[in-house]
């Protein structure tokens, strides 16, 4: 069975047109009313992956009692009032897929906003509404999208979705850490507004303080209380999502279907299946375009990876850089036992994913080329040929890369600051790109000797704000090729805090002793860097023109005194431009814009 012919029978995933949805749909079968309240639309509503002619609508009907599986009709209109319907289909939300239901509508009008619901007996959702890409030969004027990431239920709070959501936008992108797989654990220790109450898992496995998600039912319960967020639930209703994952949907830092809580690196398959499968059921993804097989054996059950044109004004290729990656360069067990620590328990994510000395990299990087037979990858041999067909073919002006990972280097040369062992030249971040710098250089180089231009990098994951060159050797001689525009994460906690916490003692305190300070001797150190701001937490919104491509970062303001959300007057800490003019990579910034 191929995966269109599975989801197309399982109901996993169905499609129709908005013609032949009308025809096939009948708005009254004699049947008595039900009493309103039976369902529940409890996690509102959500469109996705926009196409000049189709979208994807979703949304998860339960009953207010009992566990029968729902019938749902899907209305999408071409106005508010719904006097206009353009299509209809008669759905099933199933109990074997958590009652959620996706549902793809093809025949709509290019460049069109829409306006769709979901009913269930006398119930109705919330009303979202959703555009379509603009046609393929048209030549847009202006695109308008936000980008976001790290939204951690417990920690901080989440009024930057309020402030997105009051954007004229025409789709939202999602670059991962939708969720965060653990509970209780050290870092999330920061306070967290009153209405992110207390998780817990049905299941959970033990970690430290806390637990982390293991099962389907696990993934799924963190999926419905992020969903539960209204703030959240206004942005899906608001604009299309296109959404890729990070390592947060599994495990922390994680590669293919191995965790690294502790040096052991476990092999997790069902634990990464279970993730897989609690994913494709809550995101509102074309998956006749990608693939999600449950009957599929192994943890490559799914396939995320795509791309979208937007007229000939922009291309944005979504990258998944976990599920293919293969293990950190330096192995941590290794690591641990040459520096005599613990193999399996013995902290050693210091020096092998982080703060890693250069020499030792390239000895390792050596090591896992002889025994690949090729340098070490976060892309994986098929999906990094697809990146390259699909960059190099790419007509359009600009071509922008959804990349969860950062991008821009991030060295700190100690030789001349710090006692032995510590006066070496360090990688900040090994489980980002310079942690891969074979294969970082491998696709560098094909944008330089294709002459692929106009290249941005929209990035996630380090819970900061940078914008900075990339250089196809990573040194400030090199050919520049791209930016990449990070963004900090909607509540998670800061780079800063982190390196911070744990360098507060030993030879890095002088360097974190403030997060001014921790800014200056990044940037004084990677000379690439236009702007940084490692303490941050906020979203990013881009307006893109022929002529520019113009990141907006919005940094919000902390918790009030009384531990609750800022007020949405009061909740912008500082917004910054950044700008890059067509047919060059030079970032103008304009600081309190």
């Amino acid at each position: 069975m191929d995966r269109r012919a599975f989801l197309r029978l399982t109901g996993f995933f169905t499609v129709s047109s908005a013609a032949a949805g009308l025809a096939a749909c009948s708005d009254d079968n004699g049947t008595p009313a039900e009493p309103a309240g039976r369902y529940l639309f409890a996690e509102g509503v959500a469109s996705g992956d926009p196409r000049p002619a189709s979208l994807v609508f979703w949304t998860r009907a339960s009953r207010a009692t009992g566990t029968d599986d729902v019938a749902v009709r899907l209305e999408v209109a071409s106005d508010a009032a719904f006097a206009t319907v353009v299509a209809r289909a008669d759905l099933t939300a199933q109990s074997r897929y958590d009652f959620t239901v996706r549902h793809k509508v093809t025949g709509l009008v290019a460049g069109t906003r829409y306006w769709y619901r979901f009913v269930a007996g006398s119930d109705t959702s919330a009303i979202g509404r959703a555009k379509t890409a603009p046609a393929a030969a048209s030549s847009p004027a202006q695109l308008r999208f936000a980008y976001f990431t790290c939204q951690d239920w417990t920690v901080n709070h989440w009024q930057a979705m309020s402030l997105m959501a009051a954007e004229d936008l025409d789709f939202v992108v999602h670059l991962g850490d939708y969720i965060y797989e653990t509970i209780g654990q050290a870092f999330q220790s920061g306070a967290a507004e009153p209405a992110h109450t207390a998780l817990s898992f049905p299941d959970g496995t033990a970690l430290g303080s806390g637990k982390y998600a293991t099962t389907v039912a696990d993934y799924r319960s963190l999926y419905r209380r992020y969903r539960g967020d209204a703030r959240l639930q206004t942005v899906h209703a608001s604009f299309p999502a296109i959404v890729i994952w990070d390592d947060h949907e599994f495990t922390d830092d994680a590669w293919k279907d191995h965790q690294t809580y502790t040096n052991a690196n476990l092999e997790q398959l069902d634990r990464r299946r279970s993730a897989n499968q609690a994913w494709a059921e809550y995101m509102p993804v074309d998956w006749g375009d990608v693939g999600f097989d449950l009957n599929t054996a192994g943890y490559e059950n799914i396939r995320i990876y795509r791309s979208f044109d937007f007229g000939n004004l922009m291309s944005l290729v979504m990258t998944d850089e976990r599920l293919y990656r293969d293990d950190h360069t330096v192995n941590e067990a290794q690591y641990a036992s040459l520096t005599g620590a613990d193999p399996v328990n013995g902290e050693s994510s210091i020096g092998a994913r982080y703060f890693v000395p250069r020499p030792l990299l390239a000895q390792f990087e050596a090591a896992d080329t002889a025994a690949l037979g090729r340098a070490p990858q976060i892309l994986g041999p098929t999906q990094t040929q697809w990146w390259k067909d699909t960059m190099k073919a790419s007509a359009a002006t600009w071509k922008v890369w959804g990349n969860e990972v950062t991008l821009n280097r991030m060295w700190l040369d100690l030789t001349a600051a710090a006692p032995a062992p510590y006066n070496q030249v360090f990688v900040v971040n090994a489980d980002v790109w310079d942690g891969y710098p074979t294969h970082k250089a491998d696709l560098l180089a094909h944008l330089r000797d294709n002459a692929v231009k106009n290249v941005v990098a929209i990035t996630g994951d380090l819970h900061a704000f940078q914008a900075g060159v990339v250089r196809d050797n990573n040194t400030p001689a090199g050919t520049a090729v791209l930016t990449d525009f990070v963004t900090a994460g909607i509540s998670s906690g800061s780079m800063y805090s982190y390196f911070a916490a744990g360098g507060s003692t030993g030879p890095l305190a002088p360097l974190v002793a403030t997060a001014a300070t921790f800014d200056g001797v990044i940037r004084a150190n990677n000379p690439d860097f236009a702007y940084v701001d490692h303490d941050a937490q906020g979203y990013a919104s881009v307006t893109v023109t022929p002529a520019k491509f113009e990141v907006v970062f919005t940094k919000v303001a902390r918790l009030a005194t009384d531990g609750s959300a800022p007020a949405l007057a009061s909740a912008v800490a500082k917004r910054t431009r950044c700008t890059v003019t067509a047919g060059t990579v030079a970032i103008a910034i304009a600081d309190n814009v």
